[in-house]
């Protein structure tokens, strides 16, 4: 008979970046993800795609299943499925795992405890905020700000009178709407009522929203900034460490929303450099490569691979599949021994330097006419050159070679198609002008964006939403689109789109 098993395991303050190794092991096996409302979605990715998911997040007293429920759907799951109950920062620091571990011991049904990075260690990091420090404090304590609502009146478990004075610095958890009550009964047992204090809003996240003062002045100070939960207290001298040791929310791009209309395969470096510096990336990708209608055309290249005397490749996924059909054909890099190689832009080289082949050109600068420009060096006449590149896309390469005499096949290797993307999200955000900056990285990017929202839809945040461009043939499709490109590279690169990205911000501008 099959077995099950539950993980109750940590899923960190927020930043998917502080999940740990083994907590995505297990996510990796699991059939059932049973997760809250602090665990981010990011990590879900992590699980099989035929893993079952089942939210069951508690967010202000509003629970979409009960303690007890959850409790009962973990014995109900683990009973014969590998389970993982994904909880926000560590299981059993606040977050009742200790009560399911319980349930599940009760009826048998084993189990393993991954623990989180807590949130009362990483967010008052992420703000500048060490917990210990030898000028102020060696004593740290862990409270809840919201105890049991069956609780009677004064039957709380917090001995304020000890609590108040006994330890250096203070972390309270879901404490925000308790704040005056907190604040009140700290000064009331001998804390000093100018003791700073600070509360970090979604710590660790790009939403990262940070409010200090003293117990004297904070209340107001957090009603007048509107801070609502999730957040966590931090009360003590080590508060006033945050103006010399903030480094999260001083990043060039810090609270920055940057839409990433990339190849979602495609994406991952170019996000992961915008989050780097601070942006809340939105992925909504515009295309998605796939297969052209027949692999004809090309496998028929690739068995006269000797007749050519040059291959532009154009991208790398036009490397990616010609590589693959080669393999398919038995064929490897020493048929390409007599060939040269010419590659439109660093990455195109990489994806061929990675393969053990170098390519003979580069351009300086990263289009077709920069590859006409370096080719002008070379007698093309009477020469053959293979082309695999997408199937749609910029005629002026081939049709320039073919009019200086070169014989030119141009050959589908993928295709660009429009994916399911949720517009419905993104259209949100532009009903509510909050988004900071539009990316494209090429023509169908821009093309396939309006295929999806519509430029009514995107009109009235025209002003306030910077557009940044790749490239002049990019920016010239979104002109098409009655977009003005705010941001664009001098090198038409990720790595120059996303220096260009953080320039244009750093200057102030009008968005």
């Amino acid at each position: 008979m099959k077995k099950g098993k539950v993980y109750l395991v940590g899923a960190g303050p927020g930043d998917p970046g502080l999940f740990t190794l083994r907590g995505r092991q297990v996510l990796e096996m699991a059939e059932v993800v049973i997760f809250d409302y602090l665990a981010n979605e990011e990590l879900l990715k992590f699980a099989p795609p035929t893993a079952e998911r089942i939210y069951v997040g508690k967010k202000g007293g509003d629970h979409t299943l009960g303690q007890e429920g959850i409790n009962a759907l973990l014995v109900e799951k683990g009973r014969e499925k590998i389970v993982v109950r994904l909880k926000g920062g560590d299981p059993y620091i606040f977050g009742r795992g200790g009560e399911e571990a319980q349930a599940l011991v009760q009826n048998s049904i084993p189990f393993e405890t991954v623990p989180g990075i807590s949130a009362a260690a990483a967010v008052p990091a992420y703000a500048g905020i060490p917990l210990s420090h030898r000028d102020f404090t060696s004593t740290i304590a862990f409270i809840t700000g919201h105890e049991r609502a069956d609780k009677e009146e004064g039957d709380s478990k917090i001995a304020w009178d000890k609590i108040a004075t006994g330890a250096g610095t203070l972390v309270f958890f879901m404490g925000v709407k308790n704040l005056p009550e907190i604040c009140r009964k700290l000064i009331a047992c001998g804390r000093p009522a100018d003791t700073p204090i600070a509360l970090v809003r979604w710590g660790t996240t790009p939403m990262q929203q940070t409010v200090s003062g003293t117990l004297s002045d904070i209340v107001e100070k957090v009603r007048a900034a509107n801070l609502q939960p999730p957040a966590v207290i931090i009360v003590g001298e080590v508060v006033t460490c945050r103006d010399e040791l903030n480094w999260f929310e001083k990043r060039p791009l810090f609270g920055r929303k940057v839409v990433v209309t990339r190849a979602r395969e495609q994406a991952s470096d170019f996000k992961a450099a915008l989050e780097g510096l601070g942006a809340e990336c939105i992925e909504f990708p515009t295309i998605a490569v796939a297969p052209p209608p027949s692999w004809a055309p090309l496998d028929e290249a690739i068995t006269v691979l000797s007749s050519y005397d040059w291959i532009i490749f154009t991208s790398v996924n036009g490397v990616k599949s010609f590589l693959g059909r080669m393999q398919a054909a038995g064929k490897d890099a020493r048929d390409l021994h007599a060939i040269r190689l010419a590659a439109i832009g660093p990455k195109t080289a990489e994806a061929l330097e990675a393969v053990m082949l170098r390519p003979d050109l580069v351009p300086s600068e990263y289009r077709a006419e920069a590859v006409l420009e370096a080719l002008a060096d070379y007698d093309v006449r009477g020469k053959r050159f293979l082309m695999p590149r997408a199937m749609a896309a910029r005629e002026i390469l081939p049709e320039t070679l073919i009019e200086r005499g070169a014989k030119v096949d141009v050959v589908p290797a993928y295709q660009t198609v429009l994916p399911e993307g949720d517009a419905q999200k993104i259209r949100s955000l532009l009903a509510d002008c909050r988004i900071d900056c539009l990316t494209f990285t090429s023509s169908s990017t821009v093309s396939n964006f309006f295929s999806l929202i519509g430029k009514e839809e995107f009109a009235r945040c025209k002003e306030k939403t910077a557009i940044a461009c790749i490239g002049p043939i990019t920016a010239q499709t979104a002109a098409g689109f009655g977009l003005t490109t705010d941001i664009m590279p001098s090198e038409y690169t990720i790595r120059g789109l996303v220096d260009s990205i953080v320039a244009y911000f750093e200057q102030g501008s009008r968005r």
